[in-house]
């Protein structure tokens, strides 16, 4: 139980203070980018034992870092696409947590053993009351089902990286990156599916 406490109290705490950072887009972003690569960084070097994954996990997290900050861009309409990009990730986290804790069930993967389908199901369903977000905060947005696709397509790919970076885990014989945040262990720990899905969205949005 106090585990628990300790991960949504952290999380109410850490949430708004990563959307002030990337609120106050010039300077900030770049200071919370930094605490992000080296603490990143850290984690990996202390207990990631295989070389070329290293290599690739490191080139994975320049790459999410290049893609939060050209999602931010400058405008407040970027700023409202990325909270509501991080709505999802942060909602289908949530929704799996409570979910999947709730009805337990069937195992969803050996790598990650506290994901269950219906935690699954939960972080779908979760997921899309993230469409509030553009239409309270855009005038001209109108419901569209494509966004609630992309909503399950986003949240499937942040489930995805939850579970890859619990094979890493698993593999290397660690419970948590690091004991940074409490109630939710490492940097890693914390923006593990973030890292999938916002440099999936920058890919779909700018490159295909």
């Amino acid at each position: 139980m106090n585990n628990v406490f300790l991960r949504f109290f952290s999380g109410f705490i850490l949430a708004p203070l990563f959307i002030f950072f990337l609120y106050n887009h010039y300077y900030s972003i770049f200071f919370l980018i930094l605490i992000i690569i080296f603490a990143s960084f850290y984690e990996i070097y202390k207990n990631v034992n295989q070389k070329f994954l290293s290599i690739f996990l490191y080139l994975l997290i320049f790459l999410f870092s290049y893609s939060l900050i050209e999602l931010r861009g400058s405008k407040i309409e970027n700023f409202i696409e990325l909270c509501w990009l991080l709505s999802i990730i942060w909602l289908s986290d949530i929704g799996g947590y409570i979910v999947g804790k709730l009805l337990g069930g069937k195992k969803l993967t050996k790598f990650s053993p506290k994901k269950t389908i219906s935690g699954l199901i939960g972080s779908i369903i979760f997921s899309q009351f993230s469409i509030l977000i553009p239409i309270y905060f855009m005038q001209a947005y109108k419901i569209n089902l494509s966004d609630f696709l992309l909503q399950i397509v986003i949240c499937l790919i942040t489930v995805f990286g939850d579970i890859f970076f619990s094979y890493i885990k698993r593999i290397n014989n660690i419970k948590d990156y690091s004991q940074i945040i409490p109630g939710h262990g490492g940097i890693l720990d914390r923006i593990d599916g973030m890292i999938f899905a916002v440099i999936a969205y920058f890919i779909f949005k700018n490159l295909l």
